[in-house]
């Protein structure tokens, strides 16, 4: 069961709150959104002189409803339910924008428009269907797989995907937060066989760049530690969290960085996006993308190789493609495996061998993701 929680403390280096709010507040699904007051930003339109061009600034102002969110894309509003939204809308301005008015079918609103189907109960999908908790080792930190683990850095995100995988995941009671990190940074120490560190949440990237910087000190002064990874979503939904002193300091790790990202979808990659993804290739940092196969967003071959090839054209490299993590809610998301071999079989006639990612399904307990 899902408990409700009280505000987490104002130290943890996510976005600060100007009103002198937490920074940051557990809603009654364990997904840390947050507060913030947008009385001042009219709903109804979605112009450019809107978005804001700082990225904490970005985060405060998010579309926090559905019903917003409707609005905003002149779309029927008035009878959005309420009670779809245990799991918390959160859209940020410069994702909104590359939607289409009137479009209740555009691709982007579908990852993340709250809809009825989320209430059904549906046997196999369950709150945790890739068996992170089992994994948890400490301080937020999952050890699943022979010579990497992943740290949970951060509850917050810079958009709430309908079909996460981890929007039960209880950010608060597994160690996500900052003082929890000691006995992640301690198990990576004793345990030599961990050569890469990767970073998740949540996304890293909503950390601000103090306690972003110093846990890579952390890590980077393990010496058997060989890698660090990314894993986010900010340089695709507020780009401008990519900058030059981001990649200027991990420019200088001992360790080797890499960044994946998660696009679905071209429509995603607007010349903000690409402009920031290449700061992060022209400063020698590897850039891949992983994508989910979403129902009603990108189950269609063009759309793909769409996807794909641009980005390849901007030296970024498909890596997997995902078949849906079967978590509560996200049945009316599911593709069926036919449908993605009968894709990827078809894109590999038509693209590069280096444009096609590897469709992949991540099974509880396995010891790697599974190939299709």
């Amino acid at each position: 069961m899902i408990q409700k929680t009280s505000p987490g403390e104002p130290d943890d280096g996510q976005v600060a709150d100007p009103l002198g709010q937490p920074d940051t507040i557990l809603t009654t699904s364990r997904v840390l959104v947050l507060p913030g007051s947008h009385d001042d930003f009219p709903i109804s339109s979605t112009t450019s002189a809107e978005v804001p061009v700082d990225w904490q600034t970005a985060m405060r102002k998010a579309i926090r409803s559905g019903k917003e969110l409707l609005e905003r894309l002149q779309l029927p509003a008035s009878s959005f339910p309420g009670n779809l939204e245990s799991f918390p809308t959160f859209v940020p301005l410069e994702f909104l924008q590359r939607m289409t008015p009137g479009d209740l079918a555009d691709p982007l609103l579908r990852q993340v428009l709250p809809v009825s189907e989320e209430l059904a109960s549906v046997p196999d999908f369950v709150a945790d269907p890739v068996g992170d908790l089992d994994a948890l080792a400490a301080g937020g930190l999952i050890h699943k797989y022979e010579g990497r683990a992943l740290l949970i850095v951060s509850g917050a995100c810079g958009v709430h995907c309908r079909y996460c995988f981890r929007r039960e995941f209880p950010y608060s009671e597994a160690g996500s937060r900052r003082e929890n990190w000691d006995p992640a940074i301690q198990y990576i120490q004793s345990h030599r066989d961990i050569e890469e560190v990767i970073l998740s949440g949540g996304d890293p990237l909503t950390l601000t760049d103090a306690p972003l910087f110093d846990l890579i000190d952390r890590l980077d002064a393990i010496d058997h530690v060989r890698r660090i990874r990314f894993h986010t979503r900010m340089p695709i939904v507020i780009p401008q969290r990519v900058t030059p002193a981001i990649c200027k300091r991990l420019q200088k790790t001992r360790a080797t960085v890499w960044f994946v990202v998660h696009a679905n979808h071209a429509n995603e990659l607007d010349s903000a996006v690409m402009d920031r993804l290449e700061m992060l290739v022209d400063a020698g940092i590897p850039v891949l993308n992983q994508a989910v196969l979403l129902r009603g967003v990108n189950d269609d071959e063009q759309t793909l190789v769409d996807l794909f090839m641009k980005l390849v054209n901007h030296r970024v490299q498909p890596y997997y493609l995902h078949q849906l993590d079967r978590v509560r809610g996200t049945q009316h998301f599911e593709v069926p495996v036919e449908r993605g071999l009968e894709l990827i079989a078809n894109i590999r006639t038509r693209l590069p061998g280096y444009a096609v990612p590897t469709y992949v399904t991540e099974q509880a307990g396995q010891p790697a993701k599974t190939p299709l």
